[in-house]
């Protein structure tokens, strides 16, 4: 029997679970659906192939959807074995659904279902079906995901203040499960990523009252829930763990026992953000934004080297066209939606996907060109949101860091064309596009007195913060030259404000690691990601400032507890581990060829594990010498 796989119309299973996902948010007792557009599935499609058969043959077509199936002339139910052949053959399957999208199931030894079927949706012209390897099972339903589910019981069952204060030995995304003796009467379960959270009443994320059948709340982020006005030998507590299991390729130990932990935590946090699609936090906000996925892609290059969550997480940010509105509602992170196909096809080639998502590359490029000040730089609109990072930036007018973003988009522009047979001509444009900003850029924001590139030419303040001056080192739109004055000028510059997220210190000490600061990123990483754990944490936060109390460590945006405390932008120590200290850098991902250049000298033993397509490469490092050997190639989707 041939693989068969359910089918839908590309990119609608997508939408369709992006949208159950970003409305998934609950605070303090009201849902809190995000507040950008939502993309719609396509209600009614089309799915259509021809086969020449050599003998009768025999399918079924399973299906929720509304529809019939068409062979050559004669129309047939779902779940109703059809017989067809020899010959010429025309399928097509007519399916419709208003809950979800449509999709099909087709199971035969011939004919089933696979991503050779062709789907239209009666506006545009047939594309190849989506499918996910997820989804091979007649008896599935696409619209509805069945996480891999682990059991935890509570490490510490405490006593507290007339209740009983659960601790489970990390922070989870579970279903908390409670069993009470007979007489315990209703009560409400406070589930907290601290055990302040927890038991503070007031201000506390998620609080539940569990099902009176099954005992269960529903699923969130927890690592202590505490129950009021009861005692522990009256109620038993569990925690179900739900997740989608991705495997961790990816071994890192060394001879810095802060160092293993730090990528131990880190991998933590970025599994438990792994789910369905890349999100943001656990706890808050639940989204799906398009900047944290961009620095996802690179961990996950590293870490779990799983395209498959690279594809539904930059289908489900992109959405439908026309495009109206900036992804998120961000500038940005439009800029950063192109950049991810950029890094995602350097890690792993995919022009399957690459040839899918380019015609939409285009049109959102044509959507930014929409929004050029007369100068031709990008320029937010009213409504849109300028972000960049947390910080207080001189946002008047263009901004340089954005500029620096659409420059490269430019050329990520010309880098796809030509992967995908674009004409020499329009990839020409595209790379003149590229070196015309480049030159303004350098005319209207580099500063040679300050030796360094200021936010904004419009306010007349030459406001100098890192943000842009990282984006220049990274994306090489400063020379050499340049480059040094930065790191003297900005970097090494106590004058000029530090990064507090763990957001930016990704760019920041990528940044600095390209210029060969090796041993201050390696102190950098232990200081900022060893504080986090100094402060107790079991996963990384959304922000830190070693200078904010512990009293208040948690809090965010004005709001008691607002702090994500397992967030997937802070889990970059994995990328900067793995691709600047062991060096492993993909050259070409078609071929699985990849370069190692280390910088171990800080190290007196590393031995890790790296993904490289289908190739574990092993890296030993005693302290003299590096022994690099990869393992047989197996099938990681299997």
């Amino acid at each position: 029997m041939n693989k068969c796989y359910w089918i839908w119309y590309q990119g609608d299973f997508e939408l369709y679970h992006a949208m159950k996902q970003n409305f998934s948010r609950v605070e303090r007792g009201f849902g809190w659906p995000a507040f950008w557009k939502s993309e719609g599935f396509r209600n009614r499609v089309a799915f259509r192939k021809r086969y020449m058969l050599v003998e009768e043959t025999s399918f079924c077509v399973y299906s929720k959807a509304i529809g019939f199936v068409l062979v050559d002339d004669k129309k047939y139910p779902f779940g109703e074995k059809i017989s067809c052949g020899p010959g010429n053959v025309k399928i097509s399957v007519h399916a419709g659904c208003i809950e979800s999208f449509p999709s099909i199931y087709i199971k035969g030894n011939a004919v089933y279902s696979d991503s050779s079927w062709q789907v239209e949706d009666y506006a545009n012209p047939p594309v190849p079906a989506g499918y996910s390897r997820y989804f091979t099972d007649e008896k599935q339903e696409p619209s509805c995901w069945d996480y891999s589910e682990s059991v935890y019981l509570p490490v510490s069952v405490e006593e507290y203040d007339g209740g009983v204060l659960y601790e489970f030995e990390t922070e989870l995304t579970a279903v908390l499960e409670i069993a009470c003796k007979d007489g315990c009467r209703p009560f409400r379960v406070y589930c907290g990523e601290s055990r302040e959270e927890a038991l503070d009443q007031e201000h506390c994320y998620y609080s539940w009252i569990p099902n009176p059948r099954t005992g269960r709340c529903p699923r969130c982020a927890v690592r202590y829930a505490y129950i009021p006005d009861c005692h522990k030998a009256d109620i038993e507590v569990k925690a179900i763990h739900q997740y989608v299991d991705i495997p961790v390729r990816a071994r890192f130990s060394s001879s810095d026992e802060l160092i293993d932990r730090i990528w131990s935590v880190a991998a933590h946090t970025f599994r438990l953000c792994s789910g369905i699609f890349f999100i943001d936090g656990i706890k808050r906000d639940k989204w799906i934004w398009s900047g944290d996925a961009y620095q996802s892609f690179f961990v996950n290059q590293y870490l779990m080297a799983d395209e498959d969550i690279n594809r539904r997480t930059l289908l489900a940010l992109r959405g439908n066209d026309p495009m109206t509105t900036h992804i998120n509602t961000i500038l940005d992170y439009t800029l950063f939606w192109i950049l991810g196909i950029k890094a995602h096809c350097e890690a792993y080639s995919d022009q399957e996907f690459l040839h899918q998502i380019y015609p939409k590359m285009c049109t959102l490029m044509e959507f930014c060109e929409t929004q050029l000040d007369e100068n031709g730089f990008l320029a937010g609109r009213e409504g849109d949101w300028i972000y960049i990072d947390w910080a207080e930036l001189d946002k008047a007018g263009a901004l340089c860091a954005e500029q620096m973003l659409y420059a490269e988009c430019w050329r990520t522009m010309a880098m796809a064309g030509c992967m995908v047979g674009e004409t020499s001509k329009r990839c020409e444009a595209y790379q003149k596009r590229y070196e015309e900003l480049k030159k303004k850029i350098q005319t209207y924001y580099w500063d040679a007195d300050k030796g360094a590139y200021i936010d904004s030419f419009t306010s007349g303040k030459r406001h100098v913060t890192r943000h842009a001056n990282i984006f220049a080192i990274l994306f090489d739109l400063a020379d050499e030259r340049q480059k040094k004055q930065i790191v003297n000028q900005v970097l090494d510059n106590d004058a000029i404000p530090q990064i507090t997220t763990p957001y930016f210190k990704f760019f920041e000490l990528s940044a600095l690691a390209k210029m060969g600061r090796m041993e201050e990123v390696l102190s950098c990483i232990k200081d900022y990601w060893g504080g986090m754990l100094g402060r107790g944490a079991v996963t990384f936060w959304e922000e830190y400032d070693p200078n904010v109390s512990e009293e208040e460590q948690y809090d965010m945006y004005g709001d008691r507890f607002g702090k994500s405390l397992c967030h997937a932008w802070a889990a970059s120590p994995i990328y900067l581990l793995a691709r600047y200290f062991v060096g492993l850098e993909i050259t070409d991902p078609a071929k699985e060829e990849y370069e190692i250049h280390p910088h171990l000298e800080h190290f007196d033993r590393v031995d890790c594990i790296l993904p490289v397509g289908n190739k574990d490469i092993h890296i030993l490092w005693d302290g003299m010498e590096l022994k690099v050997t990869e393992d047989e190639k197996r099938d990681i989707l299997a």
